[in-house]
């Protein structure tokens, strides 16, 4: 293990020690009721930030994550370093960036907020520190071109940074869209409030059936095998970070339907 990654782990776990015990009520609208189960903004830590793609953000769209431009994350978003992207469970999450300590940055040093939306990928042809930026152990940030104008001069190529977690501020709840067919469900997750991250993720149809346990594919998608057609489903969720666990409820109708996005009604804070 890396120390890059126990330093991941380490924010993982603080992050679920400062949420207080979570008591959750769900109600059958999927609306839950916690106590102080807030995900907490992290501490202010050094890395990189590079830029890719183009003004129009199209190639960076997709990507390891699976977003498309209807996730709603816009232009204000970023590739992570294998050692944040966590094989996918860092897609999602929010991050505060801020240039220092470089002539390129900004006047002031200027605060934007990116969403994980991407894997940067190893480049082991380049040496970790002159072109191979997103290399193990390094935490590395490339952004969207939009998102890194904000901070600094383009032209630079690379700046250093610091960067915190911090929560992600959704306008109402969870998003579902269904890819798949009749027998395999495959369900890609977006617009998650507070860690933005899902670690586990179980379905659940009409017809008194329990709980049936989702495997995560790849990126922000995970996935079911079964006939879980004509009838309406919940979807359970657990943080990957904070370990907190909320319900959607009725999150799809019966109707549902491969291709169409659902949104329910509950969020993480």
């Amino acid at each position: 293990t890396t120390t890059r990654e126990s330093e991941a782990k380490a924010m993982a776990s603080a992050a679920s020690k400062s949420a207080a015990v979570l008591v959750l009520l769900v109600s059958l609208a999927g609306v839950a009721t916690t106590v102080d189960a807030r995900f907490r903004a992290m501490q202010w830590t050094p890395a990189h930030a590079t830029f890719y793609g183009d003004e129009a953000t199209a190639e960076t769209m997709g990507g390891a994550c699976g977003y498309d431009i209807t996730a709603g994350y816009g232009a204000d978003t970023a590739a992570l370093s294998s050692t944040l992207f966590l094989d996918g469970y860092g897609c999602g999450t929010c991050y505060q960036i801020r240039c220092v300590k470089a002539t390129a940055c900004y006047r002031g040093s200027p605060v934007i907020t990116v969403t994980a939306t991407n894997l940067c990928p190893p480049n082991w042809a380049q040496d970790t520190n002159n072109g191979g930026w997103c290399n193990p152990p390094r935490t590395h940030f490339d952004l969207a071109i939009p998102a890194f104008k904000k901070m600094a001069d383009w032209h630079a190529g690379i700046v250093p940074v610091m960067y915190r977690r911090v929560p992600c501020m959704r306008k109402g709840g969870i998003r579902f869209a269904f890819q798949g067919n009749p027998h395999w469900l495959l369900v890609y997750v977006t617009n998650v409030g507070g860690a933005g991250d899902v670690g586990e993720m179980w379905v659940k149809g009409g017809g008194g059936m329990g709980w049936l346990r989702m495997s995560h594919n790849w990126g922000a998608s995970y996935q079911a095998f079964g006939q879980l057609g004509g009838q309406a489903l919940s979807f359970k969720l657990t943080s990957y970070t904070t370990g907190l666990t909320i319900v959607a409820a009725d999150a799809a109708p019966a109707s549902w339907s491969i291709g169409l996005t659902y949104q329910a009604r509950a969020n993480f804070k």
